[in-house]
């Protein structure tokens, strides 16, 4: 009888995969995840949850409208919005529920990367791929926050899932479902689209290594296009309800309008490409797989090498990260890395693969990987970078609670000079910060020309809450190179805050509360007024003891 052919790793690996069942795999990762974030889980609000989304979802659970009304729309699809009406529905309004939901989604994208990178690699680059990928900082961070990347990055990683696998309806399904949690999840299928247009087009050598699978020409415009009706479709209903296509005009002006300069393209570009290969400690990972690709591959059995991810398959992940590299350089006021999260599990899987196939000791690679990626979660960067990249947002959540929770105890009648989002957190008592609403005044931020113009006027306001806006390295790397800060301040809406103390003495005021963690501060200063004077006298003081 013939020898049975042996069968190779990549293939014995899928088959132990296909004996687990996924719920199993999600459960698994979705626990890991829930112990790691538990922590975290009954934080206020961030930023931008603060300001838009939870509002937002807030209002999809109260009025069941998709389009909110007690913010801004800005045109967003529904889904995740929907996503955590239904949660707070089920299981009450909290941010332990919202945080408990979005790691369901965030499980999802894990189990997805797993599933990803056991059928192009192998069982062990994908464990190696999952956990790299859940430890990341802004990956981390990001896992049980109230934004929409989370959810796009995940259904995008299942539509390449199926995509690499040759199912066609549910890639089409996947990347549809996609765009209705984000917008911009619309590349990756035109991405792929064009790519099997141009190899069909013009490609010389069909069975090229790197040419995409021969497939029906209609199975390709399914691909491209079902994803383009749906976000056609969902912006033709926001536009009836609003008469806005792509939200108010300030918000398209602001990712569209004002990003279409040569040269601030060109500087996001190298913001893109730095998120990509270097960001948060990512550098450790993607300079050892480009020095391991000097090494050769290592031998799998006496006969045979580690193999490759297929070049196919690499082809096919390196369109669909360009693609997300140059449309986001163009579009986005924003240059925010959470953006990029549907092609950062790519870049993982790709390097990680490359370790495991040329560095015999790869798993110690991943582990120094893994433990930098851990650090990055508590040590800043020595250079700026936005505060929800790691637990640099926990520190910023500590601080305005405790300036809020001062504001509420002692000046809960008083009207409050402060810049978003902390004028939400301090009039919306649902974000978490204060018990009831307290009268804000707005201002733009904390520079000297905006505070100088808030002087002008004090009868406005009673009290002032004055935050960093921003990380503030104490040596900061990039802000020493020459016209760095001018350009910044140009194309990405740069500027200095005032320090407390001069802040104070400029709005002719005194600090009476302050606090700081790990480069970030937060000041509440009261106005200095005959009344204010009066309040604060001994006698006072002893005849409001007596009562």
């Amino acid at each position: 009888m013939a020898r049975a052919p042996a069968i190779p790793q990549p293939e014995r690996s899928a088959n132990r995969i296909a004996s687990l069942h996924p719920i199993f795999i999600y459960a698994l990762i979705f626990t890991a995840i829930f112990a790691l974030h538990a922590p975290l889980l009954r934080l206020p609000y961030f930023w931008d949850e603060a300001g838009y989304y939870v509002p937002a979802a807030r209002d999809v659970l109260l009025t069941h409208s998709l389009i909110p009304h007690s913010t801004l729309t800005v045109a967003h699809p529904p889904l995740v919005l929907v996503w955590l009406a239904i949660w707070w529905k089920c299981s009450g309004f909290t941010a332990a529920v919202t945080r408990t939901a979005m790691l369901f989604i965030a499980a999802l994208c894990l189990t997805g990367t797993f599933r990803l990178a056991s059928k192009v690699a192998n069982l062990q680059v994908a464990i190696a791929s999952t956990i790299a990928l859940a430890l990341y900082p802004v990956f981390f961070a990001q896992s049980s926050m109230a934004h929409l990347d989370m959810a796009a990055a995940a259904f995008t990683i299942w539509a390449l899932c199926y995509y690499f696998e040759d199912r066609a309806g549910l890639t089409t399904l996947m990347f549809s479902v996609a765009v209705l949690c984000k917008e911009t999840a619309i590349v990756a299928p035109l991405a792929l689209g064009v790519w099997e247009l141009g190899w069909r087009a013009f490609g010389r050598n069909a069975r090229s290594e790197f040419a995409p699978g021969r497939r029906p020409l209609l199975r390709t415009m399914a691909l491209a296009l079902s994803p383009v009706l749906v976000a056609m479709a969902w912006y033709s209903f926001h536009y009836v309800k609003t008469g806005y296509i792509f939200g108010n005009p300030e918000f398209f002006s602001y990712n569209v309008g004002s990003t279409l300069h040569p040269l601030r393209i060109a500087l996001a570009f190298v913001k893109r490409l730095w998120q990509l290969v270097g960001y948060m400690n990512l550098f450790v990972l993607t300079f050892a797989a480009l020095a391991a690709m000097l090494l050769p591959a290592q031998p799998l059995s006496e006969r045979t090498l580690r193999p490759r991810i297929s070049l196919r398959v690499q082809a096919g992940m390196a369109t669909v990260i360009a693609a997300y590299v140059i449309t986001l350089s163009l579009l986005g006021g924003a240059v925010l890395a959470r953006y990029m999260l549907p092609v950062v599990p790519l870049v993982i899987i790709l390097c990680v693969s490359t370790l495991w196939r040329r560095v015999r000791h790869w798993a110690i690679a991943v582990a120094v990987t893994s433990a930098a990626f851990v650090a990055g979660l508590f040590i800043n960067p020595p250079y700026a970078f936005a505060l929800e990249d790691n637990l640099a947002y926990r520190d910023y959540v500590l601080l305005h609670k405790g300036a809020a929770n001062f504001v509420d105890k002692r000046f809960a009648q008083a009207r409050v000079l402060t810049g978003w989002p902390a004028t939400d957190e301090l009039s919306r008592p649902f974000l978490g910060y204060t018990k009831s609403a307290i009268p804000v005044v707005s201002i733009e931020n904390f520079s000297a020309t905006h505070l100088l113009a808030a002087a002008r006027d004090t009868s406005l306001y009673d009290v002032v809450l004055i935050f960093s806006t921003k990380y503030e390295a104490s040596h900061d790397l990039l802000a020493a190179l020459p016209g760095f800060e001018k350009l910044q301040e140009r194309f990405f809406g740069f500027h200095r805050d005032l320090p407390p103390d001069v802040a104070a003495q400029l709005l002719s005021g005194r600090i009476v509360y302050r606090d700081a963690r790990r480069g970030q501060w937060v000041a509440v200063i009261e106005l200095e007024r005959p009344e204010n004077a009066v309040l604060e006298s001994p006698v006072f003081a002893k005849m409001d003891g007596n009562q």
